[in-house]
């Protein structure tokens, strides 16, 4: 899938906040919207080579003009934009390259259920089947994890989905690591142990769980492999 650009060179100076990067863009420090709340911290360091987008007047009352959106780790890059990976999964859906989920048919994106928003509703042999998407960026001797930071809204996801499960609705979390480099996944426990413990739950309740991980480049998302996981704690 096509990344939307133009994406310029730039170089990773500070991190204000957890929305917001000071970058360097031919020698001139820009602020920065950067789409991931998460820490980051092993990717955005200082002097990392980033790819930006300008804004392009999106939104008047808009801070910045840049959004920070791929940082290069070594000699590959990692898509640090975590509203990708929605996008990236609907269209591998609607494509029909997505091998773990070849049979659903996508219905409709961003559906409620009770007072619950899952990213998608699919629909296999005329039964739903709600799926919630996760962003990784996160991998250390090859294992990604998640989440790098706490998320008590994907705690509640993956407990909601459980119930719905045992209620005999067919539910799945998709975590989509945006880079090439793991071979396993598993929660990182010793940083958000509710939300390992939830994502557990589901699995027991019959979510299904799959973790897939992609070639990024700047102009393009591709999807490589699914890759197993391990949700036992340490």
């Amino acid at each position: 899938m096509n990344i939307a650009g133009p994406l310029e060179d730039a170089r990773f100076v500070e991190r204000p906040n957890r929305f917001l990067t000071v970058v360097d863009i031919g020698g001139e420090a820009v602020e920065s919207h950067l789409p991931d709340p998460g820490r980051l911290r092993e990717l955005l360091i200082p002097g990392a080579d980033l790819k930006v987008r300008p804004s392009n007047g999106q939104s008047p009352n808009r801070r910045t003009r840049w959004t920070t959106v791929m940082v290069k780790s070594g000699r590959q890059w990692v898509s640090i934009d975590s509203t990708l990976p929605n996008r990236f999964v609907s269209n591998l859906l609607e494509s029909g390259k997505l091998p773990t989920y070849k049979s659903f048919r996508l219905v409709k994106s961003e559906v409620t259920v009770g007072n619950h928003r899952f990213d998608f509703l699919l629909e296999k042999d005329g039964a739903p089947f709600y799926l919630e998407v996760k962003s990784v960026t996160f991998v250390e001797n090859f294992v990604a994890q998640f989440p790098d930071a706490v998320t008590e809204r994907g705690a509640r996801h993956a407990f909601s989905l459980a119930e719905i499960s045992r209620r005999g609705v067919r539910a799945g979390i998709l975590f989509v690591c945006q880079r090439p480099d793991a071979t396993l996944f598993r929660p990182m426990w010793g940083r958000d142990p509710k939300f390992a413990e939830a994502l557990l739950e589901a699995e027991a309740a019959g979510v299904r769980i799959n973790v897939i991980t992609a070639e990024v480049k700047p102009g393009a998302i591709t999807y490589k492999q699914e890759i197993p996981y391990d949700l036992s704690s340490p």
